[in-house]
């Protein structure tokens, strides 16, 4: 995997009289795509070099050697923070000629490389942050919000929770955008459906030990603590509530934001019976499984997150819209013919991309297997139910994006 590291040349010239037609329009002669992402922290199992890899084999079946496009892919991690991720986004944007940034895991990275990229006219393909923000208030002409949001993950997990009973919550929120709109777009549909919010704490990113925030959880007497976190967060705020006996003591947790990995690391003994919303499983469709065999024969047998899985066609429609636009220097005008243009992959199958950026599709909810219910190594989900696309995600009317028209 040390190669997906650095730079990735995908596709190479043809013949040079056919490799001039094809390239003639591209900036600088070639696509380059940067994938940033978190390569050591708390998300790097659930996007990290897995999203390289996404964007790697996106490249390859798309075809662009054969078309004549020379691709190229470069890495860097943010190390989730925004500063850094600001940097690297204008450095990639003025000096290496970077065209389109994928991935981002992380929302306050996410938000700040979305205003360079509009300041820079490139484009952003948003995968792994969560905020939907970026769809709202900070919606832009040349992002888009491909894979899931805080809205969706909200509708999709605390609907169907506060619907079977959990009408009382405590959030423990990560103390950042993607934290807080996660623990803001649930509580709305926690009191919309007649709930109450009990209480709530904030933890620092990448946080080591729970304790005094589950202490404060078990005194709330909530029905429900909410995990508006992610990753590490997640999979560490979980094992904790078992060490003291959260669920034993008659509360629920609800992951928000679980991922196939996080399900992996904590193993179904502990997380049997958790409830998440998803954009994509490996195990739905015979393309999802073809593609889940590829991804994990080149990355030491993991298995694709929806992140990855969202890396993947966002590169795909991304490529597809330069094709047809013969250029990638105007990335509001690609953006633009992306929008004009249906989504049509083997992962996510048909779909739609509103004015506002948001990527529009299906997403699912899943319970965790019990242990004897899987079948083998990363069987790990059943399927509660399909949420339509036109029920997925919020309404363009109420995300106040100044460009919904």
């Amino acid at each position: 995997m040390k190669k997906l590291m650095g730079s990735w040349l995908a596709g190479v010239a043809l013949a040079a009289l056919a490799a001039t037609g094809a390239q003639a329009q591209m900036s600088d002669g070639a696509i380059k795509i940067g994938v940033l992402t978190d390569m050591s922290s708390l998300y790097t199992d659930l996007s990290g070099a897995g999203s390289v890899l996404a964007a790697r084999l996106a490249v390859e079946d798309f075809g662009a050697a054969a078309k004549g496009m020379k691709v190229e892919i470069i890495s860097a991690d943010h190390q989730n923070k925004a500063d850094v991720g600001s940097t690297t986004a204008r450095s990639w944007y003025d000096v290496e000629k970077v065209d389109v940034i994928v991935d981002t895991p992380n929302s306050g990275v996410a938000l700040a490389v979305n205003e360079v990229t509009r300041e820079k006219n490139k484009v952003f393909l948003v995968s792994g942050a969560a905020s939907s923000d970026l769809t709202g208030p900070k919606c832009s002409p040349n992002t888009v919000h491909w894979t899931y949001d805080t809205w969706a993950l909200a509708n999709g997990t605390g609907n169907a929770i506060v619907k079977t009973g959990g009408d009382s919550w405590f959030f423990l929120t990560a103390d950042y955008a993607f934290g807080h709109a996660l623990e803001r777009d649930t509580e709305a549909v926690v009191t919309k459906n007649g709930g109450k919010v009990l209480g709530k704490v904030r933890h620092p990113l990448n946080n080591a030990d729970f304790s005094s925030f589950l202490l404060q959880a078990q005194s709330s007497k909530a029905k429900i603590v909410g995990l508006a976190n992610a990753g590490g967060d997640t999979t560490n705020a979980i094992k904790q509530a078992a060490e003291f006996g959260i669920v034993k003591g008659g509360q629920s947790l609800a992951g928000l934001l679980v991922f196939l990995t996080d399900v992996h690391g904590l193993g179904l003994q502990t997380a049997q019976g958790l409830i998440m919303t998803e954009a994509w499983y490996w195990d739905m469709t015979d393309a999802n499984r073809a593609f889940a065999k590829r991804f994990a024969a080149a990355n030491k047998g993991i298995h694709p997150t929806m992140i990855h899985a969202g890396v993947y066609s966002a590169v795909t429609h991304y490529l597809k819209a330069v094709e047809a636009v013969k250029s990638d220097a105007d990335g509001k005008a690609v953006v633009e013919k992306m929008k004009a243009t249906p989504t049509d992959d083997s992962l996510f199958g048909k779909g739609t991309i509103r004015k506002d950026g948001r990527k529009v599709h299906d997403m699912y909810l899943f319970e965790v297997k019990k242990p004897a219910e899987s079948k083998g190594p990363w069987d790990y989900y059943k399927l509660r139910s399909t949420i339509p696309a036109a029920q997925a995600f919020r309404p363009m009317a109420e995300g106040n994006c100044p460009i919904a028209g």
